[in-house]
Parts: structure tokens; sequence; C-alpha cells
């Protein structure tokens, strides 16, 4: 995605260069008008996310204009510019909504950091809205797939294809592939494909301890790369011709614990790479495509290839894995798409998994690099029941932040890494556990655990979901965080500044 650019609005040819000339040396665009009514016009225009705003203007008050710039693009975010005499204008803005003001004359540093806050949580709210459409495509998808599979009238060909074709529809991914594991041979292969010039049954299979697709698979673990040839970790992966790009996602499909095979995607549509949402849609797909090929709704001709899906001792299948998936992931990012203030975004996040899974506590932890500890960020604790304030690196949860990959039991005891005085809340009572690692740019920050009451929930699939739309949320909190630890550091070298 482009940068949103910037509409800066003063009448005053003097303040339009220099807003212009000190925000065109970040790199961002700007647009320069004089009046009112050509800044209610401009602000059609949806390349605009942040508008620089004088009071003071020719033909309309500010706070006319903002009221009319506020009602057509809500999403927009707006910094008042004022002199020290209009104060009481600038309390009325900033009750209306407005981003932050900035006083006449300006501050160069100032400007420059307010608009690009202003920016930053534009872009940040726009992505959420973004994953929240591409959630409901999502949601769409798995219940067609529901729909095919309960129907029964679905061939097996048939249902894997409809499974590379949401992917593809999803992630807006030229090229899609399912490869499930032959545990006969150990090898990987093509079951369906999408955007593919042969056909499933022309391509060949390989083994497990081979390329991309099999590391996900032997380690468990989803991956994305925006650019092969540019990522350390495939200094010997040259290109093939078989791919325009060198950016891929993939994602393996687990029934319990056990791996039957990977879901891939490649070749973005438009040019850019796939990035940590795109993953994240794809293992909560991947979570739900393996829940479906185990389920006994599936025809039991169709059920051959699903390696893992073995019959229980009565000799029928395991119960099926948690369906509420999608529907807990596109609430929880319903929930945070107004926040933007860490504490209530985390605690947003974590709404949905307390009210849809009966969960209490549900916290989320971030390490603390001082002590190296988990301290507890955020926590929706149902009224009655808290989670630890700190967390040492033991038990499950320190598995989970060493590595280990999420963890869902409904009876934790039976863990050999248990510690009771890690892995249960603060009141010490055991009862059904999940605990998820909270990913960013390829490192753990923490983790999320809830404690839900019906054990059905402490699922893996369920798991996966979780830990795929609480580390998007952490990854706003992370990115804002570190802006508003930059505006602090230039406030405090001004001050010194200013005291010298």
């Amino acid at each position: 995605m482009s940068r949103a650019r910037v509409l800066a609005v003063d009448d005053e040819r003097f303040f339009q260069e220099a807003i212009s000339d000190v925000l065109s040396e970040t790199d961002i665009e700007v647009i320069v008008v004089g009046t009112g009514a050509e800044a209610i016009e401009r602000s059609e225009d949806t390349t605009i996310g942040a508008v620089v705003l004088d009071l003071q203007l020719p033909d309309m008050h500010g706070l006319e204009v903002f009221r009319a710039l506020k009602e057509r693009r809500p999403d927009m975010r707006v910094v008042i510019l004022s002199a020290h005499t209009d104060q009481d204008n600038v309390l009325e803005a900033l009750r209306l909504g407005a981003f932050d003001y900035l006083a006449k004359p300006l501050h160069e540093e100032e400007l420059r950091l307010a608009v690009m806050r202003a920016l930053e949580t534009h872009e940040l709210h726009a992505g959420w809205g973004r994953l929240r459409e591409r959630l409901s495509r999502l949601d769409g998808s798995v219940d067609g797939l529901r729909e095919a599979a309960g129907a029964g009238q679905t061939s097996r060909e048939g249902l894997r294809q409809l499974a590379v074709d949401a992917a593809a529809e999803v992630l807006g991914a030229a090229k899609t592939s399912l490869l499930l594991l032959d545990e006969d041979t150990a090898e990987l292969r093509v079951a369906a494909a999408h955007g593919r010039k042969l056909s499933p049954a022309d391509m060949d299979g390989f083994p497990m301890s081979q390329g991309v697709a099999g590391q996900v698979a032997l380690a468990g673990e989803a991956l994305v790369v925006a650019d092969m040839a540019e990522d350390g970790r495939f200094p010997d992966r040259a290109p093939d011709g078989r791919y325009q790009s060198g950016s891929f996602a993939i994602t393996p499909l687990a029934v319990g614990a056990r791996t039957i095979g990977v879901l891939c995607a490649a070749d973005p549509v438009g040019g850019d790479a796939f990035g940590i949402d795109d993953l994240s849609l794809l293992r909560i797909l991947g979570a739900q495509l393996a829940q479906l090929l185990s389920e006994p709704s599936v025809p039991q001709t169709d059920l051959e290839f699903i390696a893992g899906a073995e019959a229980d001792e009565a000799g029928t299948l395991a119960d099926p894995a948690d369906s509420r998936g999608s529907e807990l992931a596109r609430a929880i990012c319903e929930a945070v798409t107004t926040e933007v203030e860490p504490a209530r975004l985390l605690a947003a996040a974590l709404r949905p998994v307390s009210d849809r899974l009966g969960a209490a506590p549900a916290s989320i932890y971030l390490v603390d690099h001082e002590t190296g500890d988990l301290k507890r960020e955020a926590e929706q604790d149902g009224g009655y029941r808290s989670d630890r304030e700190r967390l040492s690196s033991k038990g499950m949860t320190g598995a989970v932040m060493a590595g280990a990959g999420v963890i869902a039991s409904d009876d934790p005891s039976r863990d050999p890494r248990f510690d009771a005085n890690v892995d249960t809340p603060a009141d010490g009572q055991l009862g059904p556990f999940i605990c998820v690692p909270l990913r960013f740019r390829g490192s753990v920050l923490g983790v999320a655990r809830a404690f839900p009451e019906d054990a059905a929930a402490a699922s893996p699939e369920l798991a996966e979901v979780l830990a795929a739309a609480l580390s998007a949320a952490v990854r706003n909190v992370v990115l804002y965080r570190s802006l508003v630890e930059t505006i602090d550091e230039v406030a405090e070298v001004r001050r010194k500044q200013l005291n010298g």
C-alpha cells in the first residue's frame, strides 16, 4: 500500500510553503489549499489520510471546516493549527475529535512528528478495516467449504479445489496449492492447485526433508517470506522461473498433534509482498480446512488420504475441532478497529476471547526487557478471576515463549511441562488452558493465555486462530509505542535545549 497523503489548509503563503517543505523532507506528499471550501472538496480524495488545518481561514471558520471534514471522512486524522490566543476553539476541536494541535509559529520537528503519528494511526485504522473485510471473505469461504462438506455431495477433489480457490481469493494470490502427506512414502503430494499450468496429477511429490514446504510441515510453524532472494534464511535457493515473485506464505495443516499437509500461497496479485496479515489469514483458513478434512461429514471414501484422521477404538472419527475460529478472529478484528491506545486496544482484543469462549481470565503478556519476565499488559477477568501479574519463563507458558508453538489442553496437569505456579491463574485453580505465542517480525514478543470453562474450546486449531489474530493486535501496539517513544525522545531533547 502506498503511503497516504497530507492536506495542508492555510491561507498564508509562508505557512503553506513551510508545511510543504518540512513534510516533503520526510517523503510525505502534501496537497496545499488556502480556503475551507477547497479543503472540503479535496477531502473526497481517499488517498488523503491526514489534514493540517488552520482555524483562521478567509471564507469559513476552521471549526466549521473541521466538522464538515469529519462528517465526510471520519477516518481522516486532523491536526489543528492555531495561535496561542485561540485556545477555546482548540479545546472545542479536540472535544470534537481532532487528532492533535500545534501552536503557531510552527516548530519543524513537532510538525513532522505530529503528522507522522497522524498518518501512522490512520494507516493502522485502515489496515484493520482491510483485515476486517478480508476476514468477512474468509468467513464466507469457510462457510462455503463447510456447506460443501456437510452436503456429502462434494468429491474429494472438489473439496480440495474449493480450498485452494478460497485461499487465492482471500489472500489475493495468483498461485495456491494444497499438499498432503502420504504416510506410506513420507512425501508431500500436490492434492489441488490454483493458477498452475499443470494438473495436480502431473506434479511430482517430494520428501518431507526437502523444500520450504517440507520444512514448514516438519516444524509445524507457518512461514511468510517477502522476497526469497533477499531473505537470509534461503541462501542457496535461486528463482526457478515458476513464480513471478519471491514472496510466498505457507501454513501447516494439523489434525490434533499430527501434520497432514500444508497450504501454500505465492505470487501476490498487485505486486505487494505477503505480510503478517496474509499469513494470519492463511493460518486461520488452514486450521479450518484441517478440521473439515477430519470431520465425519466428509464421506468416508474421501478420508483415505488424510494422515492423522484415524478411527478411535469404537471405529469412528474423533470429535471435530472447534468450529468458531474464523468468527472469533473477525470478532477480535471488529473489537479493536476503533482503538489505537495500547491498553484499550489489547483489552478490546481480549473481550471476544472472554465472551465467546467463556474464558476467565484471558490475558496478554509481553516481555519485560529489564527483568526478562512476562508482564501482564491486559486482561479480561470475567468480573471474578484474575491472571498473575508476572510470569517466569517456566512451565508450559515458558515453552510457548521458547518456540513450542501453541498449547491447548483440557487438563494441563497431564503435560510434563506443567508448572502449577505459572500455568494457572492467580487463584491457582486447575482447568482447561490455552497459551499462544504473540509474534512480530519473526520474534515471539510474549504470550496470550485463556482459561475457558468449556474443555472443548481448548483445541489446537482454535489456539492457532487466537495466535494469528492477537499477534496482529500486538503488532499495532508495538508500532504505536515505537512512534510515541520517538516523539517523547524528541520532546525531551527540545526541553533540554530550551532549559540550556
